[in-house]
């Protein structure tokens, strides 16, 4: 698939999807997650020999197994997240244990990783798009520079992987083109896109307070029943929308009337 973007003189390319050799997650036949050993740890963020020692301290069921192949599943991957954070929160492999049996005792375990899957899927849904060097340069011309990469690169724009660049995010890429091709330089764009990224932070860490605070409450998830969890876990589904659209809603009511009064100087200025 490609993407017509600004004036239609060039094309973002359908070399879409991240750098690497395909050997990520894949679908299975109930359309979960599967993943190689290596993959499961590096999307859940801990070391690949930690898979081992949690298999062997009860904290991570083992993988399947084909042939000489061990596949984990979006499940494995859920608990690696949670046994992070609890880890994080000062919790101890052993007092890890003791809780995950706890939960699966009382038949809230699958209740709680179905609310941790709940709570981190579908924030993102982007179409990565894979260029080499030599296409980004047609695609931006002369005046993108090795310098604009690299600072592209440390804000999360784009992975660098010798020859080929990714983003990670076609909407994103195609809205940087169109502000380059109506002379907005590159790297006054990335100063912006630094800026947004601070107050998207400030934003997420506001409406992650409020539903901490009044949805999960001052308990955490360590004492919550089953059927608390459920409730949350739906909260959850019904509360995603909202985050985007008041801040999508707010945006553009604020641009309205800032283009209002520029128009209006502008007008002033011409009398």
């Amino acid at each position: 698939m490609s993407s017509q973007v600004g004036d239609g003189s060039s094309q973002v390319g359908d070399r879409s999807g991240p750098v690497g050799d395909g050997s990520g997650p894949v679908g299975d036949a109930s359309g979960g997650g599967r993943y190689r050993r290596e993959d499961v740890a590096r999307a859940a963020g801990v070391k690949v020999r930690n898979l081992r020692y949690y298999q062997e301290r009860g904290l991570l069921p083992p993988p399947r197994r084909e042939g000489r192949i061990a596949w984990y599943s979006d499940d494995h991957l859920t608990r690696l997240r949670l046994i992070s954070d609890l880890l994080g929160r000062g919790y101890t492999v052993n007092g890890i244990a003791e809780l995950l049996n706890a939960w699966e005792e009382g038949g809230g375990l699958s209740q709680l990783l179905g609310l941790e899957r709940e709570m981190t899927r579908d924030w993102v849904q982007e179409e990565p798009v894979t260029l080499t060097r030599a296409e980004l340069r047609e695609l931006f011309g002369p005046t993108a520079t090795a310098a604009d990469t690299r600072r592209a690169a440390e804000l999360g724009y784009v992975t660098v992987d010798g020859e080929l660049v990714t983003y990670p995010s076609r909407r994103l890429l195609e809205a940087t083109l169109a502000l380059v091709r109506q002379g907005v330089p590159l790297t006054e764009i990335l100063d912006a896109g630094e800026f947004v990224q601070a107050q998207a932070a400030a934003l997420a860490d506001r409406f992650v307070g409020l539903f901490r605070l009044h949805v999960i409450g001052a308990e955490g998830l360590e004492l919550l029943s089953a059927t608390r969890i459920q409730h949350i876990t739906a909260a959850v589904t019904a509360l995603r929308p909202v985050a985007g659209e008041v801040v999508a809603t707010e945006f553009a009511r604020a641009m309205a009337r800032r283009v209002d009064a520029e128009v209006a100087e502008l007008l002033r200025t011409e009398q």
